[in-house]
């Protein structure tokens, strides 16, 4: 059995090759993009619901066979007469039947439902996780998780709703009609009449249940983001004694989740009520119309046993159909909220003939760069008119107050932003004309804030270079000075040393201990240019000395780009840049800025002065 599933989890690959590109904007081109991967397990889907159902169906007819042959054979003669009559039912009801049931269960649970879903995920991540920055930045990233999961489960329930629910009430609608026809044509006056009746309800109901359940859906993603914001960033929730203001913040969207929820259980509750009018009313009207027909020899014994179970059976498909119908419609207004996020293009896109950035000697130049945040030149000025050189092998380092574009300078240069105008080359080639990833793969960075994967201290020091073997990880380890307390370390859990989990974000860890763990990531990958911003920024004194020289070393032979708002650290560069309002106001070296007494011989004194005013 094991092998027969396999065989048919098979059909679908989640992670087959694709055409990867931005996802449609429009609702059934978002659909189509993803129907058309699997079209051919969807055609087989709709035969084998169209095979199931019509052997389902064939009950109702059965039963009525055999009533008529009840009634009018005599038991001596019944199997003489009838034999075959019952062979082709008890084949049909004992084979058929629930092998076309079996077969339809296998396309429908073990093809699409294990693995459509994840199709759509996988290509939905892989397009969402490209996104820029500033993407990320405008939105709660529990909230585009959701949004990710749910559209999918979504897309996919809206495709079985329409495949194969539709496609059974059609099936069993029409054989309902024709059997009755068979029977006797007055009785499809009661089942029009009810059909009519229903039909004005999915008018009425269907389209305000669609867009109560967008304006639910939106609610509970912004309900996710609110409560997955809050446990992120606890450690800041306690320090600020604030949990009584989170519970407001949480309790505003759970109460707005709540009210929109309300508003589709009313409209439920009224859907349901009206159902089981029309449902009472088509039962008497075709229960007294089936009796009467046989007072007056119309029909037999045997066609009002078949109409009697057909019209319940209809009856108790009536509400199903009808919440599948409401359910198709808000999975589809689920798919639309969701797609309104996950079909958004890029900001920043490689262009269409971009190579894989070669490093050869380390140059980088900055010609005339300006960035604006924000849309065109509209927004505030970050650079404005950079001209900048670095030469093979050459450290700098960047100063400035807070807010002088030092960070936006870095940022434009790994290309988590395009720029607004200017370029920026290294070794000659237009990092705008190469591959974000291979610009990214040659430049080491350590951040001020570095927040690690919730991942364990191995998977974590790799991150620098995947295949680093074990005892490349711990010399990285040991050069960053993070070994002396990596062995001690555990998660409650089992985990110990290099395996322990750091929890999210790093939390489990010192803030210097994180920075260590960063510094042997960047130490393991070993690249050509090196940034470093504010890169000892968390670790203590004695630390940081035993640090800067490990980094020191790292430094030789690369071009290297590190900014610090304690001067102390960067002193020792072959040139410092003084930036101010996005602009490059001074450069030279230590002794050169102070012997000019600008702006950077004011900051050095207010540091090793102690911050008195002039």
């Amino acid at each position: 059995m094991k092998f027969l599933f396999r065989r048919f989890e098979a059909l679908i690959d989640p992670f087959r090759t694709y055409a990867e590109g931005t996802p449609p904007d429009n609702l059934w081109r978002f659909y189509w993009g993803f129907i058309v991967q699997a079209w051919p397990v969807f055609i087989v889907l709709i035969v084998a619901g169209f095979l199931a159902t019509l052997t389902e169906v064939m009950v109702f007819r059965y039963i009525a066979e055999v009533i008529d042959i009840l009634t009018t054979t005599k038991p001596a003669d019944l199997w003489v007469r009838h034999g075959s009559d019952f062979v082709r039912m008890l084949l049909m009801l004992g084979l058929a039947w629930p092998l076309t049931i079996m077969f339809h269960s296998l396309i429908l649970r073990q093809a699409v439902e294990s693995n459509f879903s994840s199709l759509i995920r996988w290509q939905s991540h892989r397009h969402v996780v490209r996104q820029s920055l500033s993407f990320f930045s405008n939105d709660y990233a529990g909230r585009v998780a959701s949004k990710v999961i749910d559209t999918a489960g979504a897309l996919r329930n809206t495709l079985t709703s329409l495949f194969d629910t539709f496609l059974y009430l059609v099936v069993y609608v029409v054989s309902a009609v024709y059997l009755f026809v068979e029977a006797d044509l007055r009785l499809i006056g009661p089942l029009v009449l009810w059909g009519g009746l229903y039909a004005v309800g999915c008018w009425w109901f269907i389209p305000r249940l669609a867009e109560a359940s967008k304006a639910g859906s939106e609610a509970r993603s912004s309900l996710v983001g609110r409560t997955v914001d809050s446990y992120t960033n606890i450690q800041t929730v306690k320090l600020f004694a604030n949990t009584r203001f989170e519970d407001d913040y949480v309790r505003e969207g759970l109460l707005h989740n709540n009210t929109t929820w309300q508003i589709q259980q009313r409209l439920i509750s009224s859907l349901e009520a009206y159902v089981a009018v029309i449902n009472a009313a088509l039962l008497i009207s075709m229960g007294v119309l089936a009796i009467w027909l046989w007072g007056i020899s119309a029909i037999t014994v045997g066609a009002i046993a078949m109409i009697a179970a057909l019209t319940n059976r209809l009856l108790n498909m009536s509400g199903w159909i009808m919440f599948q119908i409401t359910g198709l419609f808000e999975n589809i207004g689920t798919v639309q909220n969701g797609m309104e996020t996950i079909a958004r293009p890029h900001s920043v896109t490689d262009a269409a003939d971009a190579r894989d950035l070669t490093v050869s000697d380390g140059e980088v130049r900055f010609d005339d760069v300006r960035f604006h945040y924000g849309a065109g030149e509209g927004g505030p000025v970050a650079l404005d008119g950079i001209d900048l050189t670095l030469k093979p092998g050459e450290k700098i380092g960047v100063v400035g107050p807070s807010g002088a574009g030092k960070s936006t300078l870095v940022n434009v240069f790994l290309r988590l932003y395009d720029l607004s105008h200017g370029r920026i080359t290294i070794d000659g080639q237009d990092i705008a004309h190469v591959g974000q990833e291979s610009l990214r793969a040659r430049i080491g960075m350590v951040t001020q804030d570095n927040s690690l994967l919730h991942r364990s201290i191995r998977d974590n020091i790799a991150y620098g270079r995947p295949d680093a073997t074990e005892a490349e990880i711990i010399e990285a380890a040991e050069r960053a000075h993070a070994w002396s307390f990596i062995p001690g370390l555990n998660d409650g859990k089992g985990g110990e040393g290099l395996d322990a989990q750091v929890g999210e974000r790093g939390v489990k860890l010192s803030g210097g201990q994180r920075q260590r763990i960063a510094i042997a990531r960047v130490l393991l990958k070993d690249a050509p240019i090196l940034v470093l911003d504010e890169a000892t920024s968390a670790l203590d004194s004695e630390v940081e000395a035993a640090i800067q020289e490990s980094l020191l070393d790292l430094m030789q032979g690369k071009t290297v780009i590190a900014i610090a708002h304690r001067l102390s650290t960067i002193a020792r560069m072959d040139r410092l840049v003084v930036m101010d309002k996005g602009r490059i106001i001074e450069t030279g070296t230590h002794a050169e800025l102070l012997a000019q007494g600008g702006l950077y011989a004011r900051l050095w004194a207010r540091q090793t002065g102690g911050f008195i005013a002039d």
